[in-house]
C-alpha cells in the first residue's frame, strides 16, 4: 500500500484516541521524572511538579510539551474522538494562569533563562501555534493562557540566535535547525499580526548557518542516540525558507546523491536494539522524524523531479519501522515518541 496522504490521514483517524489517551497519560503522570535545575545554594531542593506545575509530566519538561502539543492537534484534527473530554479536562487543570506563572518565572531567571534552550522553546511555539490556530473555545482560553510564556521564548530566541556563532548539526536535542523549524508556525502568525522579529531572526540565521551547505556527510548518520537527522532535518528547514525555484538546486547541492538513495546510511532505518533504554530508545524517533522530512522535502520537489518517489518510498519504509513503538512499548519510548509520529502522519 502507497504511503500517500489519504493514507496517513485515515492511519490518523484510527490512533487518535489511542494517541490522545497517551498523551494525557504522560501529561499528568508525576514519576519517574527527570530534573533539571540550577542548586545556588543550601537547603531543601523544590520537587519538578514545584518548579513546573504545568509541564511536570512525561518524565522531562520538552516531552510534557510535546504531549500537550500531541493531545491539541489530534483533538483539532481529528474531533470528537472519546478520549477529547478526558484530555480537555486535564489540560484545563494544569494549564492555568498561576501555574504559568510559575513556568514563565522559570525561564526568566537569571540562573535558568537558558533552559530547554532551543529544543523545548521551538516545542512550545509550537504549541502556543497550534493553540492559536484551532477554532475553540478551550483552544482560545488556553492559547491566552500560554501567551506569556510564548512570548518570553520568542524574545529568547530573537536575543540569543544573533549570538550563536556556529549552529549545532547534531541528532539530538540542541539540534539548531529543528528548533527553528518547529518555531516557523509562530514566528509566521507572529508576522501577519505586525511582528516580524522572529521571523527574522530565525531567516537571517538559517541563511547565515545553512545557505552555503554543500555535499553534506550524512553516510555519518546515525550516531548511537540519535532521534534526528542533522541532514534532512536542515533540508526540511531550508524548503520553508528558500523559493521553489532555488530549492532544488540547493538540496542538489547539499545532498547529491538521493535520486540513487544515497547515501545507503540515510535510507536504512535504524535498528532499536532495546527500547526500554532511553538513549537507544532514540532510534525509534529517528525513524519516525526521518520519515516526516523525506515527505516534507519531497512535497517541496517538482513533480516530474526523480527524488520524489524515492522520498517518499523512504518515509514509508522508516514509518513502518517505528510506528508501532508508539505505544504498548515501553515508557522510554512511549513518554515522547507519539509526537513524532504525530508530525508524521500530519506532515
Amino acid at each position: 500500500m502507497s504511503f500517500t496522504a489519504q493514507v496517513r490521514h485515515a492511519m490518523l483517524v484510527e490512533r487518535a484516541n489511542e494517541w490522545i489517551d497517551l498523551a494525557v497519560d504522560n501529561i499528568e503522570r508525576e514519576y519517574p521524572y527527570m530534573p533539571w535545575m540550577v542548586v545556588e545554594g543550601p537547603g531543601p531542593l523544590p520537587s519538578h511538579r514545584e518548579l513546573h506545575p504545568t509541564f511536570f509530566g512525561s518524565f522531562d519538561w520538552h516531552s510534557c510539551v510535546e504531549m500537550y502539543w500531541v493531545a491539541v492537534r489530534l483533538m483539532r484534527l481529528v474531533p470528537g474522538t472519546a478520549a477529547e473530554a478526558r484530555a480537555r479536562r486535564a489540560i484545563s487543570n494544569l494549564l492555568t494562569d498561576d501555574h504559568i506563572g510559575v513556568e514563565n518565572a522559570f525561564l526568566t531567571a537569571p540562573a535558568t533563562r537558558n533552559f530547554e534552550r532551543p529544543y523545548g522553546w521551538g516545542w512550545l511555539l509550537a504549541l502556543q501555534s497550534e493553540l492559536e490556530g484551532w477554532d475553540d473555545g478551550d483552544g482560545r482560553r488556553w492559547a491566552t493562557t500560554l501567551r506569556p510564556l510564548a512570548t518570553t521564548i520568542s524574545t529568547s530566541f530573537v536575543h540569543w540566535l544573533p549570538l550563536l556563532t556556529y549552529p549545532q548539526r547534531i541528532g539530538m536535542h540542541a539540534n539548531t535547525a529543528f528548533a527553528l523549524l518547529r518555531s516557523l508556525d509562530f514566528a509566521e502568525s507572529q508576522a501577519h499580526s505586525g511582528d516580524t522579529s522572529l521571523r527574522e531572526a530565525i531567516d537571517e540565521a538559517a541563511n547565515r548557518f545553512f545557505r552555503e551547505d554543500v555535499d553534506y556527510p550524512a553516510r555519518y548518520e546515525p550516531s548511537g542516540a540519535d532521534f534526528l537527522s542533522a541532514a534532512l532535518t536542515e533540508a526540511d528547514l531550508m524548503r520553508y525558507l528558500l523559493d521553489g525555484e532555488t530549492f532544488p538546486s540547493w538540496l542538489d547541492s547539499f545532498l547529491p546523491d538521493l535520486a540513487i538513495s544515497e547515501p545507503h546510511q540515510l535510507f536504512m532505518p535504524a535498528i532499536v536494539s532495546d527500547g526500554s533504554d532511553g538513549q537507544i530508545a532514540h532510534l525509534a524517533g529517528l525513524n519516525l522524524s526521518r520519515a516526516a522530512s523525506f515527505l516534507s522535502i519531497a512535497g517541496a520537489l517538482p513533480v516530474d523531479d526523480a527524488r520524489r518517489q524515492v522520498l517518499e518510498d523512504a518515509a514509508h519504509v522508516h514509518a513502518d519501522a517505528a510506528l508501532a513503538s508508539v505505544s504498548g512499548s515501553h515508557y522510554m519510548l512511549e513518554h515522547w515518541l507519539a509526537a513524532y509520529a504525530t508530525l508524521l502522519l500530519t506532515a
